[in-house]
């Protein structure tokens, strides 16, 4: 493993606030961090960063113990939430601070700076004032600016946190383009799902200071390992204890009077598979633009919600339908 966590463990004022985390990162992989607010994950990220220190455990980096060093001597780079941008600086003089830092001369930092800009898509900014830059512009030099050192590893603390829903998607797909690009090792902290789907290899989701589930986005969502999991990550209808199905995995039929095949009496409501069409009434109708989500009610008295792609018509309040999985 490039990055291995051992057993971190963190208190504030008696409370603890990171119960024995453990995880580790291959060489070239993007690791999402993911939970609810005040979980603990941005304090795994300020420990690994070396801005926080651990009460226990340990932080190996390509096979060396950091767990001491201060962070100017860990192979790291951090691009915070707030992205930390010297707005006394132009575009070049941020891009050029960790690299006058590591004393490099003035000529190969100039060819460093205009080839990172380059890459980021900032050729020509490089007199611009930070102020003058759009928040997907200035996102992109916090990048540039941390990936110009070639650091073995790159931190980001919420990096979508602060643009408009479109500018976030451009910047999800920009990000996974340049880690690529630049053979780089990251760990994402995020408390939106879509960040963790759309960007990483590896999601671990944590609550309460806890490593409840570390997986690849696909199995974390198909095959929740807990109660937390499942309810954390998309939505789901849940049919018994240890079964349950995903809103878009309900599909509704046009309703006939096949009787053969509608199980009336609902009695297979909790198997993988519905077996036979299942009647109910369409209790509330939600537009979402691209879906419509669907609140149904069985005779059974037991509630699903189903996901539709918009296909120009809409379904109303007190319609019967039938539904199968």
């Amino acid at each position: 493993m490039f990055l291995e966590v051992k057993g971190l463990v963190k208190d504030y004022d008696k409370k603890r606030v990171l119960d024995n985390v453990s995880f580790g990162l291959g060489k070239g992989e993007i690791l999402c961090i993911l939970g609810p607010s005040g979980c603990g994950k941005t304090t795994i990220l300020n420990i690994i960063g070396g801005f926080v220190k651990t009460d226990s455990g340990k932080i190996i980096l390509d096979n060396s113990d950091i767990t001491e060093l201060t962070p100017e001597k860990r192979q790291i780079s951090t691009v915070f939430q707030s992205y930390g941008l010297f707005n006394h600086k132009n575009v070049f003089g941020n891009v050029e601070y960790g690299l006058k830092f590591k004393k490099m001369p003035k000529k190969k930092r100039e060819e460093k700076v205009k080839e990172v800009l380059k890459i980021v898509g900032l050729e020509g900014y490089e007199e611009r004032r930070i102020h003058e830059l759009s928040g997907g512009q200035q996102q992109r030099v916090a990048l540039a600016r941390s990936m110009v050192i070639n650091p073995g590893l790159i931190l980001l603390d919420e990096p979508f946190s602060n643009l408009d829903e479109n500018l976030k998607d451009t910047m999800r797909k920009e990000l996974k383009r340049l880690v690529n690009y630049f053979g780089m090792t990251a760990i994402l902290v995020t408390h939106d799902q879509e960040d963790a789907f759309t960007i990483a290899d590896r999601v671990i989701l944590v609550n309460e200071g806890k490593v409840i589930q570390n997986d690849t986005p696909v199995n974390l969502y198909n095959n929740p390992n807990s109660e937390f999991s499942l309810n954390f990550i998309g939505r789901s209808n849940k049919l018994s204890d240890q079964k349950f199905i995903r809103p878009e995995k309900v599909r509704i039929c046009e309703c006939n009077s096949d009787s053969e095949k509608i199980n009336s009496e609902n009695k297979n409501l909790e198997t993988q598979s519905s077996d036979r069409l299942i009647k109910a009434t369409v209790s509330e109708a939600l537009f979402k633009g691209t879906l419509i989500e669907y609140k149904l009610k069985l005779e059974n008295g037991s509630e699903l919600s189903v996901l539709e792609l918009n296909r120009g018509a809409m379904r109303k309040a007190g319609e019967t339908v039938l539904v199968e999985w």
